[in-house]
């Protein structure tokens, strides 16, 4: 849904009579990490392709757009419906003045974070819960090492004392992993469309 020039709302419904039991096992934020890697990878691409369609007019949308298959058939029955009852473009009033605002750096564009995980509350809780998380697998880690090297020899064996760094390290490296995860799951995921 348009909100405002070079801005949109994404308002979704998935009704099924399958699988749900997963509704009630996974938690939500879980269906927004899918759902936003869908949105997300197309998202630069869109936001393109409005301005080529700014600068050729709103009337001449196909020639830029190539619609063949029947899953584009409600961009064809929106653009219809848009040019018979709006003229073919949305009419803002007075606040809009003919040109979209300036195309942000990609890690703005599709940052996730401010158009996303601040205004859902599920992907907030998730955010800030995996990132104590993310903290105190470091703290433990860094106490591990601690405990460790202040022990004597004699106090400690030598298994135990190797238990205590393979844990340390574990939970190091799990600490890195989950911000790596959360970076890419409520920050920015970067596409290579190329590829």
């Amino acid at each position: 849904m348009p909100v405002s020039p070079g801005n949109s709302r994404v308002m979704m419904i998935s009704p099924r009579n399958y699988n749900i039991w997963m509704d009630r096992l996974l938690p939500r934020w879980m269906f927004h990490t899918v759902q936003n890697l869908v949105i997300d990878s197309d998202l630069y691409l869109l936001h393109v392709e409005e301005k080529k369609i700014m600068e050729a007019g709103p009337s001449n949308w196909q020639k830029l757009c190539f619609v063949p298959t029947k899953s584009d058939a409600n961009v064809v029955a929106f653009r219809k419906w848009l040019k018979i009852y709006a003229g073919g473009q949305i009419d803002w009033g007075n606040k809009f003045t003919g040109s979209l605002p300036p195309t942000p750096p990609r890690e703005q564009l599709m940052d996730r974070y401010w158009s996303h995980v601040v205004n859902c509350s599920s992907c907030n809780a998730a955010y800030k819960g995996l990132n104590a998380l993310a903290v105190s697998l470091q703290v433990f880690s860094f106490a591990l090492v601690a405990i460790v090297g202040a022990t004597k020899q004699a106090m400690i064996s030598m298994a135990a004392r190797n238990t205590l760094v393979i844990a340390a390290v574990l939970c190091f490296v799990g600490s890195k992993w989950l911000s790596h995860f959360i970076y890419k799951t409520f920050r920015y995921h970067g596409y290579n469309h190329a590829s």
